[in-house]
């Protein structure tokens, strides 16, 4: 079985499907030429790491590259801001004999999309499920999803990585004694200013803000250290709004989204609104996992695992709160995650228990999402990337 398929449908009728929507996508967010679309994995059936995809906006085409890296379950990826290097988590649990996951480094060959190995290195803790690199380039955070922890890594000239330069263990639990027992970090993401670092931790039911001297590769708690949320909630994902005033988070266990209003000077976060994601007459199991806001700042896109969907909201461009809009099906089971390409244009949904990404067209005026008709055969797919090179 080949690992990667292109479209069930042939290419001419997949460029006349997206004719449509090249016109309405604006000058603003329009990406120049091709993309390269990087999907990391977990590698522990049919998948051997990270696979790629040429991708061109204007017409819609999609072409498979293959395999590019062999690397053990690179659940989630993150580009260098010079686009040469790209870095995935590693989601295991024993790191050279440690109670560790590690992070891999890899260069960026932007013509033919392949990734060549540089190093690996410990992430400080077991199971390691989100990064993000900082925007000069110096320092790379990782969430340690078995571990409870972040750790800050530096990023050297070449791409390479060097060992942990800061390390923060979370301690405490939450209210639901089966999934927070202990603390989750599961995702880092920084302030548009680049001075602070947010950490979604399931367990805690906190938003942990730390200040970030990425010269130094530090992390320090911010004042005020968190926000909590509603007991239960198990936060997973967070997003800011292109405008910086208001930020999101998707909370896992209880299947909401939570609005805030941010200072930028403090870096801190205030509550305004929690708003479920799923539909009022839907009575099933489920978890949230992505949380996106579209480029142009009106619509925010959140994942349903379960009932299976993307949860389209409508964001007031003045108070920052939610309305809900759609539920559109993924089309496949367990969508994991999700990604908007940099044209605002499409959105393509991972869902990990079919083994498959589904590709939607965003109408521009409503947000709602139109499914493109086929999909891209990617094992256990677990996170969208894109290189516009």
């Amino acid at each position: 079985m080949k690992p990667m398929r292109n479209f069930f449908l042939p290419a001419a009728a997949l460029t006349l499907l997206f004719i449509p929507l090249a016109a309405q996508v604006t000058k603003r967010v329009r990406a120049k030429g091709e993309l390269i679309v990087y999907v990391g994995t977990y590698t522990n059936q049919k998948s051997k790491g990270i696979y790629a995809y040429r991708f061109q906006p204007a017409t819609g085409s999609l072409t498979p590259i293959g395999l590019v890296a062999e690397t053990p379950s690179p659940s989630f990826l993150a580009l260098h801001p010079n686009r040469r290097f790209l870095y995935a988590v590693n989601e295991v649990s024993n790191y050279e004999g440690q109670s560790a996951g590690s992070v891999s480094a890899f260069s960026v060959d932007a013509k033919t999309g392949k990734l060549t190995f540089i190093n690996r290195v410990s992430s400080r803790g077991a199971g390691p499920c989100h990064l993000a690199v900082d925007q000069t380039g110096k320092v790379l955070v990782v969430a340690n999803y078995g571990g409870g922890s972040v750790a800050a890594i530096p990023v050297k000239a070449d791409g390479r990585l060097g060992e942990a330069s800061a390390f923060v263990q979370h301690t405490g639990s939450g209210a639901d004694p089966q999934r927070q027992r202990g603390p989750h970090a599961h995702s880092v993401n920084l302030s548009p200013d680049n001075r602070f670092v947010f950490v979604s931790d399931l367990g805690l039911d906190q938003v942990l803000s730390y200040r970030l001297d990425a010269a130094r590769g530090k992390l320090t708690p911010n004042d005020p250290p968190f926000v909590k949320l509603k007991p239960g909630a198990g936060p997973r994902h967070f997003a800011f709004h292109p405008n910086g005033r208001f930020a999101y988070e998707i909370n896992e266990m209880g299947s909401s989204v939570t609005a805030f209003a941010y200072t930028r000077a403090r870096g801190s976060l205030a509550e305004l609104q929690t708003v479920s994601t799923l539909p009022k007459d839907f009575t099933g199991n489920n978890s949230t996992a992505e949380i996106e806001v579209h480029p142009s700042g009106r619509f925010l896109y959140g994942s349903n695992r379960g009932h299976d969907s993307i949860a389209v909201f409508a964001i007031d461009p003045r108070q920052g709160t939610l309305a809900p809009i759609d539920h559109t099906s993924t089309q496949g089971k367990t969508p994991r995650n999700f990604a908007i390409d940099p044209t605002g244009a499409y959105l393509f949904a991972a869902n990990q228990g079919s083994d498959k990404i589904v590709v939607f067209r965003i109408d521009q005026q409503t947000g709602k999402l139109n499914a493109m008709g086929g999909s891209l055969e990617v094992p256990s797919p677990v996170c969208v990337t894109f290189l516009q090179p």
